[in-house]
């Protein structure tokens, strides 16, 4: 059994093909958008890859992305290795059985449940969608005041517009919902729902979810075969919501935030481009 560093995104992809569903944000990181701030790591065993983690280094804090193909314990040996070479703040999306390799080194400063969610039926989608703006860099200042209003804690950055892929629900002229994509690749036709928010006083309306149904078909016209999103597990108003629109349970993990007592600093929260605000 080997451990050591993958740098062919062929390679990579085939891999996380086998499970697409749970691992979309793996293969959208293959996109050239993303790639430059990607690590890959390995542990292979007789010539066939077992396990891959990915380490995501564009955000300030890191984010170690360790989902895990059965057995595990490849897994576990794969971590082990990587872990001594880890930035000393780190945020952690990992296989529930898995956060326990990280306390060797880390502290762990908050932890949550997720699900990963992955759309099963598309035939409903059109049910629920509506029209919606496309936005880019010249909605910037109201896509940041509705996230300051309704989702401070979001992981957005503005150079995810670039995807062409948030759209936004306008109401009396103010943009009231915004539902985008952490990741989006039609090369490898994978998208991952993000950032979706409405504003406090107009929700229960039904325009999130009416405005990531109409993401979704986005999506679809793109080429995309794969749209997943991440969610806390205990945000049952969330997945209710998301199973109207065909999403099923892909997969479930951990997101926590991690700190070496030796060094100084913390992330601030245990926060992850995982868990879009429920649509409402």
């Amino acid at each position: 059994m080997t451990f050591h560093e993958l740098d062919d995104r062929a390679t990579i992809a085939a891999f996380f093909r086998r499970n697409a569903e749970a691992h979309v944000y793996e293969l959208g990181d293959l996109d050239d958008f993303d790639w430059p701030h990607t690590r890959w790591f390995a542990w292979e065993h007789d010539g066939r890859l077992e396990q891959v983690a990915l380490l995501y280094s564009e955000p300030s804090i890191p984010v170690v992305i360790a989902i895990a193909e059965p057995p595990d314990t490849s897994m576990v040996s794969l971590l082990e290795e990587l872990l001594p070479t880890l930035p000393d703040a780190l945020y952690v999306h990992v296989s529930p059985p898995l956060l326990d390799v990280f306390r060797e080194r880390y502290t762990v400063e908050a932890a949550e449940p997720h699900r990963k969610l992955a759309l099963a039926r598309t035939d409903i989608l059109a049910a629920s969608a509506a029209p919606v703006d496309l936005l880019g860099e010249d909605d910037l200042l109201e896509i940041d005041e509705l996230y300051r209003l309704a989702y401070p804690e979001t992981w957005f950055t503005p150079r995810m517009l670039a995807t062409g892929r948030y759209v936004g629900i306008r109401y009396e002229g103010r943009l009231a919902c915004v539902a985008g994509v952490h990741v989006h690749s039609p090369t490898w036709r994978v998208a991952a729902l993000g950032n979706v928010a409405t504003l406090p006083e107009l929700r229960g309306r039904g325009l999130a979810r009416a405005a990531c149904a109409a993401l979704c078909l986005l999506l679809l016209e793109d080429g995309i075969e794969t749209i997943a999103l991440n969610v806390r597990a205990d945000n049952k108003a969330a997945i209710a919501a998301y199973s109207l629109l065909g999403f099923e349970v892909a997969t479930t993990y951990w997101v926590a935030s991690l700190l070496d007592p030796a060094a100084a600093g913390a992330p601030s929260s245990p926060g992850s481009s995982a868990a879009p605000s429920a649509p409402a």
